[in-house]
C-alpha cells in the first residue's frame, strides 16, 4: 500500500494528525585516499566506523585524510584525543583546517574521553567526531561496556555526523563499518645504494565489516601513525 493509502486509511483513528517520518539518506563522506573510497564506498554518516591496526598502520593518515576532507567542506569537526597523540601541525600539513577542529584532550583517560564523546554527540552539528583510542591498551578498550557504544550509535542516527574510533583492535560489535589497518612496507625515493630520502610507506586496509573480499593499497607520507 502506497504511504498516501495508507495514511487516509488509518489516520481517521488517531485524534492528532498522522504523518510517516520518512528516513533521511544515511549519505557517505569521502576518506580523501581514491583506492579506499574504492573499497568502502566512503565513510557511512550517522553510524559508527571503526579503524583498527597496530601503531604505524596507517590509521592516523587515514583520519587525517577525512578530517581534511570534511574540514576542507567547511564543515565542522571534533577529535576526542585520549592519550594526547595529535599532532596539529603534523595535521595541518596534511590538509586539516584547524580552525574548524575541536580538539579534546583527555590526559590518558578513556572514561573522560567517552564522557566528551558523548556530550559532543548529544550536542551535534558535527560533521565528524573521531575518538583516538590508539594508544588504550586493548584490555582496557574492551572493558568499555556495549551500551556505550549503542548509545553512542543512537545517538549518530538520521544525523549527517560520522563518528570514528581508532583503536588496536576491534571491539565495537554496532560498527557499520569496520577497517584493519596494517603496513606493507617503506617507499624511498633515489637511486638504490646511494642517497635516498624516505617518501613514505605503503599501507593496506582490508573491509572486516560488512564481509567485502578484497582490501585496498595506497601511499602515505609523514602521518603513518
Amino acid at each position: 500500500m502506497q504511504p498516501a493509502a495508507l495514511r487516509s486509511s488509518i489516520g481517521p483513528r488517531f485524534s492528532t494528525d498522522f504523518a510517516f517520518r520518512e528516513k533521511p539518506p544515511a549519505g557517505t563522506l569521502s576518506t580523501g585516499i581514491p583506492e579506499v573510497d574504492k573499497l568502502t564506498g566512503g565513510i557511512p554518516r550517522g553510524a559508527i566506523t571503526e579503524i583498527y591496526g597496530s601503531p604505524s598502520s596507517g590509521r592516523t593518515s587515514l583520519l587525517v585524510a577525512v578530517l581534511a576532507g570534511a574540514s576542507a567542506r567547511e564543515e565542522c569537526c571534533a577529535l576526542v584525543d585520549t592519550a594526547g597523540a595529535f599532532d596539529p601541525q603534523a595535521a595541518a600539513r596534511g590538509g586539516v583546517d584547524l580552525a574548524r577542529l575541536v580538539w579534546i584532550r583527555c590526559g590518558g583517560n578513556a572514561g573522560h574521553a567517552l564522557k566528551a564523546a558523548d556530550l559532543l554527540l548529544a550536542g551535534g552539528g558535527f560533521g565528524v567526531v573521531a575518538m583516538d583510542m590508539g594508544d588504550t591498551p586493548p584490555q582496557e578498550a574492551r572493558r568499555i561496556p556495549l551500551a556505550s557504544w549503542f548509545r553512542f550509535r543512537r545517538a549518530v542516527e538520521h544525523t549527517p555526523t560520522a563518528l570514528i574510533v581508532i583503536g588496536i583492535e576491534p571491539c565495537i560489535s554496532c560498527a557499520s563499518l569496520c577497517l584493519e589497518m596494517r603496513r606493507e612496507g617503506v617507499c624511498w625515493s633515489g637511486v638504490p645504494g646511494c642517497s635516498q630520502l624516505l617518501r613514505g610507506v605503503r599501507l593496506r586496509v582490508e573491509a572486516r565489516k560488512p564481509v567485502r573480499p578484497a582490501g585496498a593499497a595506497f601511499e602515505a607520507g609523514a602521518l603513518a601513525g
